[in-house]
């Protein structure tokens, strides 16, 4: 008798993906993701690498008990106690009509291009940029405008606004600070874009916590800006990727749009409760966020001493080079246990800021892997590149 895992391994090995009756436009795509190997230093994904203490764990532990009591019914479908209470967090006089919660902030992206874009609609982006915001775009039928970025990596105003009015986008996407290259936005291009746009607006601020203190951000301009949408999510600053919670700031009417698209009941009980323990936490969780301020700005400054280019970085991660085989210095740096990310413009790595051990594992093992590979290594002056000079983190 043919066991069933030999009966499975041999319907497979007859039966392909291209061989199923999929759509068109995703044939030849594959799915996203970031390698999740077991090393010692996983650097590569943006967490943050501390935990939640075990006074929270255990705040955790009681709300999750408290609502498996309850879960033969159905979650609160509107999530309103949460989103009070990210209205609150996220202050600028916000309230509940104000804000949605979603699995992730890529849920939230999901459903903004489910409501705004579609087949015959267009969304822009400014590149590099988050990976995510053209596969959504592409998932959901709405076609992707890339516009370059300047080569300091920021926008270029002008450059933007005529990428605007030839193209005319439903949706067009900015991020601040940008990912993979850390690079955060003035305010005045967020306004500027948004007067000129002649249709949504929206700004992910994944990274937003990790900006310099007193930095604007986009929901200052939500009063007078009607499309625009402000994303957020607690994967970063507040340790919460595995909970898997995302969020935005819009006009009430914005809202009103998203919950035509939103699944029912789509945010669990769990969920809620999870991210509703994880704010009234935030104090303690947003403390560290200040130190890994510091773990940048010292990494910035230690790779442009030790002759790197590195990209100006306001958030928890920092792109660096220049280098004639990343791949190379990747896999070098994997063979010492250490695991970045091989992303963005070509000659480019991004290390994700971690404790100060991991730090100073990852700046060990540059050192010893460039030393082996010198003729991967592009050599610049200080001035050389874009970020090559400036205060670190600026």
């Amino acid at each position: 008798m043919i066991r069933r895992e030999e009966a499975v391994e041999e319907a497979a090995a007859g039966f392909r993906l291209a061989d199923l009756p999929i759509r068109d436009d995703l044939r030849g795509k594959t799915p996203y993701g970031a390698p999740q190997l077991d090393v010692p230093y996983a650097l590569n994904t943006n967490e943050n690498p501390y935990a939640p203490s075990e006074e929270l764990a255990a705040a955790l532990a009681r709300g999750v008990a408290d609502v498996a009591r309850g879960l033969n019914r159905y979650p609160d479908r509107d999530a309103t106690r949460l989103r009070a209470a990210l209205a609150t967090y996220l202050g600028h006089d916000l309230d509940v009509r104000e804000v949605w919660a979603a699995n992730g902030s890529n849920e939230v992206l999901q459903q903004i291009l489910q409501v705004f874009g579609g087949a015959g609609r267009t969304a822009m982006g400014f590149e590099p940029s988050y990976s995510m915001h053209p596969i959504i775009t592409g998932v959901t039928g709405t076609e992707w405008v890339s516009v370059p970025r300047a080569a300091d990596f920021t926008i270029d105003l002008d450059a933007a606004k005529d990428a605007i009015a030839r193209h005319r986008p439903d949706i067009v996407f900015l991020t601040s600070p940008n990912n993979p290259t850390g690079t955060a936005l003035p305010l005045e291009v967020i306004r500027e874009v948004a007067a000129v746009a002649p249709g949504m607006v929206v700004v992910d601020e994944a990274y937003a916590e990790f900006r310099r203190e007193n930095t604007p951000s986009a929901l200052s301009l939500l009063p007078d800006h009607p499309r625009l949408i402000v994303s957020r999510t607690m994967s970063k600053a507040f340790a919460m990727a595995g909970a898997r919670l995302g969020y935005l700031a819009a006009n009430p009417a914005v809202i009103d749009a998203l919950q035509l698209v939103r699944l029912p009941y789509h945010l669990s009980a769990v969920s809620q409760i999870v991210a509703l323990t994880a704010l009234e936490f935030s104090a303690e969780l947003l403390g560290a966020v200040k130190q890994l301020r510091g773990e940048r700005d010292a990494l910035v400054a230690w790779l442009r001493d030790h002759g790197f280019t590195v990209a100006d970085s306001d958030a928890n991660f920092v792109m660096f080079g220049e280098f004639t085989d990343r791949a190379a210095v990747w896999r070098g740096l994997l063979d010492h246990g250490v695991l970045i990310r091989e992303v963005g413009p070509a000659g480019w790595l991004r290390v994700t800021v971690g404790t100060p051990e991991e730090m100073s594992a990852f700046r060990d093992a540059l050192l010893r892997v460039t030393a082996d590979l010198p003729a991967a290594r592009e050599q610049h002056d200080e001035t050389a590149g874009p970020g090559a000079s400036g205060s670190p983190g600026a």
